[in-house]
């Protein structure tokens, strides 16, 4: 689903379509599987529910794990979809998703207690 792209990222593929709602969402089981083949380190016993977290253009934001979404889809808030110019959802985009030590810094700066989107630096980031 996911490709080595930098240091600092992963490069897939996924359809984005609108959420009414606050936060980002993908299927739950696939959520599971990225965070344990990506985010987990290994050593001892690691949430598997904890977010992702993904950019869409120039928008970070958190996605979590929801039973209701289709297999390679995020669904998102349309502040999202607007920001990220996409016309037309569902539409198959390029999504890059922060590795584990950025992932962490990110929520850091955006405040993960927080919910609904934050601006920051002409950034983004949507979660509780």
């Amino acid at each position: 689903m996911f490709a080595e792209f930098s240091s600092g990222y992963y490069f897939g593929r996924l359809y984005v379509e609108p959420l009414d709602g606050d936060r980002a969402v993908m299927q739950r089981e696939q959520h599971e599987q990225v965070n344990e083949e990506l985010y987990a380190t290994g050593e001892g016993v690691e949430r598997l529910d904890a977010p992702l977290v993904m950019k869409l253009d120039r928008q970070h934001f958190s996605v979590h794990g929801d039973s209701g979404i289709p297999p390679d889809t995020i669904a998102v808030p349309e502040s999202i979809i607007d920001g990220a110019g996409i016309e037309n959802p569902p539409t198959l985009s390029e999504v890059f998703l922060a590795k584990r030590d950025h992932a962490r810094k990110l929520l850091g700066m955006f405040g993960q207690q927080s919910s609904g989107t934050e601006a920051l630096g002409g950034k983004s980031l949507t979660g509780k």
